[in-house]
């Protein structure tokens, strides 16, 4: 579905997307970039059917696609990422038998490379948890084959079947049913602290990947994938009691922010729904004021 709007807060109007190409169905579309000279360029997670036989397990790869009427009709241009990782049929998570998927995709902003955050759920365990690759910006065009996957501090791994080092490792084997692992990030720049930041689901550690809660991340330069620091606990299970726990984004409110772009104040959505202000700190601004109370306040008096 494609949904647009007034503002970020309705209400919308929804209309189904024309998938021009049928080869990487079922699809779910978790990035995009509105190219200067105006087609869309989307990313997407696919689901290939039939992976493991008896078994609704499936193994994820990430695709691209590309549309020049904002969305309504996509061309499918092939799969960019994938794991080269035997597909494991005995695997216990009650989902994936490996693959790479429920990602998000950033331009630096030197606008060189497309980064891509995303999960890879199999292979050895050193391997799994939340890795990196980049795709030259020049290669947009033309990506499969063109996407390169960061491992032991190169990026020389090839998108389709090269190996992987995470920026944030599973703790539990994916394999297990107990996983203990960061998944889904969820990554904007953020111009009020000049740095990248990532929201990930965290499941831990029963069968069906329950949500223990919702962390953040920060990197100044996206570049280097050991800048990350340690992940922190922003919203807990417990505080998300009547709705999913999972799918974390920002959408920022600056008249030309986006789920990519954000400053200091940005509205925080958990599986599509928005009950939040997040609000960003610098050390050298512990005492400003907060800026989301006067925006509240405007609200009240102009709802």
């Amino acid at each position: 579905m494609v949904s647009e709007a007034s503002n970020q807060f309705g209400a919308w109007h929804s209309d189904e997307v024309d998938l021009t190409h049928q080869d990487h169905v079922p699809v779910w579309a978790e990035g995009s970039w509105a190219d200067p000279s105006g087609p869309v360029l989307i990313w997407y997670h696919h689901e290939p059917g039939a992976v493991c036989e008896g078994s609704a397990l499936t193994a994820p790869k990430i695709g691209a696609a590309i549309s020049y009427d904002g969305g309504k009709a996509m061309f499918d241009l092939g799969i960019v990422l994938e794991s080269g990782d035997p597909i494991d049929c005995s695997a216990e998570n009650g989902f994936f038998a490996g693959g790479h998927g429920d990602f998000s995709v950033v331009l630096d902003r030197d606008r060189k490379y497309f980064y891509f955050l995303f999960t890879n759920y199999g292979g050895p365990v050193e391997q799994q948890g939340v890795a990196i690759a980049r795709l030259a910006y020049e290669d947009r065009w033309d990506p499969v084959g063109k996407v390169q996957k960061f491992y032991e501090d190169k990026w020389e791994e090839p998108g389709l079947g090269g190996r992987v080092t995470p920026i944030f490792q599973a703790k539990t084997d994916w394999r297990r049913s107990d996983a203990n692992s960061f998944w889904g990030p969820s990554i904007h720049f953020n111009r009020y602290l000049n740095a990248y930041v990532v929201l990930m689901n965290h499941a831990c550690c029963e069968p069906r990947w329950p949500q223990e809660g919702i962390y953040v991340s920060f990197a100044p330069d996206i570049s280097n994938p050991k800048g990350w620091v340690d992940p922190k606990k922003i919203l807990d299970s417990s505080q998300l009691p009547e709705m999913p726990g999972y799918y974390p984004q920002v959408l920022g409110l600056g008249p030309l922010d986006t789920d990519i772009m954000a400053g200091r104040v940005a509205r925080l959505y958990i599986h599509g729904i928005s009950e939040w202000d997040l609000v960003f700190t610098r050390e050298d601004s512990l005492n400003e004021p907060d800026p989301s109370k006067d925006r509240q306040a405007e609200q009240t008096e102009n709802p």
